[in-house]
C-alpha cells in the first residue's frame, strides 16, 4: 500500500461552489460572535447544548443506552448505540472532540447511530473528564480505561472487531489510547482507527501556527488556549503522551485520516498520516478541498456526506477483513 498526496486537492480551483459559500457564511458568523475565551467555560458548554455553537445540534437518539464503569477516579459514563436492523459484528469506541474542554458523549447521537446502522457495529462514546477542571492526564486516562474495559470482555458488546476514533481532540485521544495500549501490553488489539481532523502536535504544526485570526471554526489562538487549559503545568508539549506525533507509532492498526484543506490542523494530519504509514504501511489519507475543521459535522454539505460515507466504508472493509 502506498500513501500519496495529490497537490491538485490543495488548489482553490478544486473547491466546490457550495463549500466556498459555506465557508464564507461560517467566517461571517464567527468573526462577529463574542470571544469564546471571554466567557466562563461552563457557560460556553451550556450555550452549545442550546445550539449556540458553530456545529448544528444532533437529535437525541432515544434508543441510546447510558452505561457506567468503575475506574480508579470514580464512575466513567459511556453512551451506547446499537444497530437497528442486525446484530452487531463488532464495536466502535468513539471519543468526542472539543479541545479537551468542550463536548460530550451525547453530542454525536445521530452520527453514531448512523455508523451503528451502516457498519453493523455497536458504538460506544466516552464521557471523559474535561479540562480545565480536570487537566491532563485525566482525559487520556479515562479513554484508556474505556478501551481496557472493552478489551476485558466483561460486557455484552461484540469484540470480534474493535475500532476506535474521533474528531479533533477526539482523534488525538484515540491515537494516544492506541499508543498507550501498545506500551502497556506490547500489542494493540484494536483493528482500525478513524482519525478525523486530529491535533497531534500541541506545540502547533506549521498550519496551526501560521493560520492567524481567521475564524473558520478555529483560529491559532483557540488552539493555544485549548492546549493551555488542557496542559496546566510546565510539561514539554513534545512529550509523546501529550503530542502523539512524537511517539513511537509502530504496531498500530490500519487508520483512515480525514481532513479538509481549509482546516488549520491540516499539517497535523499530513504529518501524522505519513509517519503512521512509514511505521505500519497501513494508513489511508482523505484530503477534501475546502473542508473546514471537522466539516463532517455539517451534514447539509455534500463533502460532509461523502466523507462520512468513506469513513463508513473503511469501517465495513476493516470489519470484514477481521470477521
Amino acid at each position: 500500500m502506498t500513501l500519496t498526496i495529490d497537490p491538485e486537492l490543495f488548489l482553490d480551483a478544486s473547491i466546490s461552489d457550495e463549500t466556498r459559500r459555506f465557508n464564507r457564511e461560517v467566517l461571517a458568523t464567527l468573526q462577529d460572535a463574542p470571544d469564546m475565551w471571554s466567557i466562563p467555560i461552563a457557560t460556553v458548554r451550556q450555550n452549545r447544548l442550546k445550539g449556540q455553537g458553530p456545529f448544528p445540534l444532533e437529535a437525541v437518539e432515544k434508543t441510546a443506552r447510558n452505561l457506567e464503569i468503575a475506574t480508579a477516579h470514580g464512575g466513567l459514563k459511556l453512551r451506547q448505540f446499537k444497530p437497528r436492523a442486525a446484530e452487531p459484528l463488532g464495536t466502535y469506541l468513539h471519543i468526542h472532540g472539543g479541545g479537551w474542554v468542550l463536548g460530550s458523549a451525547a453530542a454525536h447521537d445521530g452520527r453514531l447511530q448512523q455508523i451503528a446502522n451502516n457498519c453493523q457495529l455497536d458504538c460506544v462514546s466516552v464521557e471523559y473528564r474535561l479540562a480545565p477542571e480536570h487537566p491532563y492526564p485525566a482525559g487520556p486516562d479515562d479513554c484508556e480505561q474505556a478501551a481496557l474495559w472493552l478489551l476485558d470482555g466483561d460486557h455484552e458488546l461484540n469484540s470480534n472487531f474493535l475500532a476506535i476514533g474521533g474528531e479533533s481532540a477526539g482523534a488525538h485521544l484515540s491515537a494516544l489510547t492506541l499508543i498507550r495500549l501498545q506500551n502497556r501490553i506490547g500489542s494493540c488489539p484494536f483493528h482500525a482507527a478513524v482519525l478525523t481532523a486530529g491535533v497531534y502536535d500541541l506545540g502547533q504544526s506549521p498550519s496551526a501556527r501560521n493560520w492567524g485570526t481567521e475564524k473558520l471554526i478555529l483560529a491559532t489562538r483557540d488552539m493555544q488556549m485549548f492546549a493551555s487549559n488542557y496542559i496546566q503545568d510546565a510539561r514539554d508539549y513534545r512529550d509523546p503522551d501529550i503530542s502523539p506525533l512524537f511517539a513511537e507509532l509502530s504496531g498500530l492498526p490500519p487508520a483512515l485520516f480525514s481532513v479538509g484543506t481549509k482546516d488549520l490542523l491540516l499539517d497535523d494530519t499530513l504529518q501524522m498520516a505519513t509517519l503512521w504509514h512509514a511505521r505500519n504501511a497501513n494508513a489511508q489519507l482523505d484530503v477534501v478541498p475546502g473542508g473546514c475543521h471537522v466539516f463532517q459535522g455539517f451534514p447539509q454539505l455534500r463533502i460532509a456526506r461523502d466523507s462520512n460515507a468513506r469513513i463508513d466504508e473503511f469501517l465495513i472493509q476493516m470489519r470484514k477483513a477481521e470477521t
